[in-house]
């Protein structure tokens, strides 16, 4: 299991003292990112490593799981628009699961949705496992 997570200087917040995680699980070819707290510009980089981490290494579907996430800007939005084309090149899928109404809502306004597989959590994406 891979695990990353970041903080500004003097940022914390309330749960485990990072503003940003990213937690691994793999199951076959499908891993599983968790992502926990604020995506943004200060915090974005971490999910970009473990998406080209896993693809690099062969994954062949990324399940995204954005239910403890709380917060995603446009630079978070774009780190998972260009793993879902990374992913494409190596006919391998990037997926969205757990989206919560605030993070949604970002992906609604900006269409993003309609790009992405999303599932509404975690056993329901591993559940609809697509035949290859």
């Amino acid at each position: 299991m891979v695990s990353r997570a970041t903080r500004p200087p003097g940022e914390e917040s309330a749960a485990g003292g990072e503003r940003f995680g990213v937690a691994a699980r793999q199951r076959g070819d499908t891993v599983v990112l968790s992502l926990s707290g604020e995506l943004d510009h200060d915090t974005a980089a971490p999910l970009r490593e473990a998406i080209e981490e896993h693809l690099h290494a062969g994954a062949k579907r990324l399940v995204v799981d954005c239910a403890g996430l709380d917060f995603c800007d446009s630079t978070g939005l774009n780190v998972l628009l260009h793993g879902r084309l990374a992913a494409q090149e190596t006919d391998a899928r990037v997926e969205l699961a757990g989206l919560r109404p605030p993070v949604a809502r970002m992906f609604e306004i900006t269409g993003a949705h309609t790009v992405f597989r999303v599932h509404a959590g975690v056993d329901e994406a591993l559940a609809d496992e697509p035949s290859t």
